[in-house]
């Protein structure tokens, strides 16, 4: 169960970067914020993803 939210959470933190760069790409954000946005939304997956994992632990 752990092996599979594991290869789960990874999956989603790949796509949401790969649509976080098409957001970037297309509102033009400067090459200066895109590290912060970056980090931003990896942080709140992150949280996201955590809790989910507790939640299903815990349930």
């Amino acid at each position: 169960m752990v092996f599979f939210l594991i290869l789960f959470a990874v999956f989603i933190l790949y796509s949401m970067n790969s649509m976080t760069d098409a957001l970037c790409e297309r509102r033009e954000i400067p090459l200066e914020k895109q590290p912060q946005v970056f980090r931003t939304i990896n942080i709140l997956m992150t949280i996201l993803l955590t809790s989910t994992y507790v939640k299903i632990l815990f349930t």
